[in-house]
């Protein structure tokens, strides 16, 4: 990688053993030179077999923690073993490994922070569920507003962190919608944040984790976490 920088690949996993193996695959194939850890989120299936079977380092939870929870074990475990950049991916497939590169080239450059691979800054057609765009919109108009700058894209799951994030984040981090809280804590912490154009697909297997009941809850909970971040006192 650039600079000699190592680059870990953190993907959260629950019950994703149809999908996780072209993942996987479809990252070794594009980033060769990036390790992959696979955190199974309290799966009941084989997540964590597929992951092995691939020759990818497994971290398993006994029960579901959520993707905040995943995502945090995953910063851990970068941080201990000294990786200089971490990159959020499904296993559901929806994000194109194929822009890993320009998702990792602001980070690396030392151009920001945390580089979020966004659906909106550039036409691709991706549209999204009328439950889940409606807190889309409300989000993303929520950041703009307190980070001064627009964020189009609150709710992606495609995003590229630096070492320092990490390490603040592996301590203090969202359990359960880790999206517009944590893009609000980080920017008040002086972190730098950036968009990165990118297209994402539909899932390939499985089940979404937002689902209709958690979509109806997302907005409410992710409102009053957005306001705490608000008001907590940046350490």
């Amino acid at each position: 990688m650039k600079g000699g920088a190592r680059v870990l690949v953190i993907v959260p996993a629950h019950d994703e053993e149809e999908s996780l193996p072209r993942t996987l695959a479809e990252v070794r194939a594009v980033a060769p030179a990036v390790d992959l850890l696979v955190v199974d989120d309290g799966s009941r299936d084989g997540t964590a077999r597929a992951a092995r079977a691939g020759g990818v380092p497994v971290v398993r939870h006994p029960v579901n923690l959520g993707v905040g929870g995943a995502l945090q074990t995953g910063f851990r475990w970068a941080v201990e073993h000294g990786y200089d950049v971490g990159v959020q991916l499904d296993a559901d497939g929806q994000h194109d490994p194929a822009w890993l590169a320009a998702l990792l080239e602001p980070v690396l450059a030392g151009a920001c922070d945390v580089s979020i691979g966004s659906r909106y800054v550039a036409r691709t057609g991706y549209r999204a569920p009328v439950a889940r765009r409606f807190g889309m919109v409300l989000f993303s108009g929520l950041v703009s507003a307190v980070l001064h700058r627009r964020i189009t894209d609150t709710t992606s799951g495609f995003r590229a962190y630096n070492r320092p994030v990490m390490e603040v984040c592996q301590h203090d981090f969202p359990k359960d919608f880790p999206d517009a809280p944590l893009l609000i804590a980080l920017a008040r912490r002086g972190f730098r944040l950036q968009e990165v154009a990118v297209t994402m697909r539909e899932r390939r297997a499985g089940r979404s984790f937002y689902t209709l009941g958690k979509s109806l809850y997302y907005p409410y909970k992710n409102l009053l976490a957005s306001l705490m971040a608000l008001l907590q006192r940046p350490v």
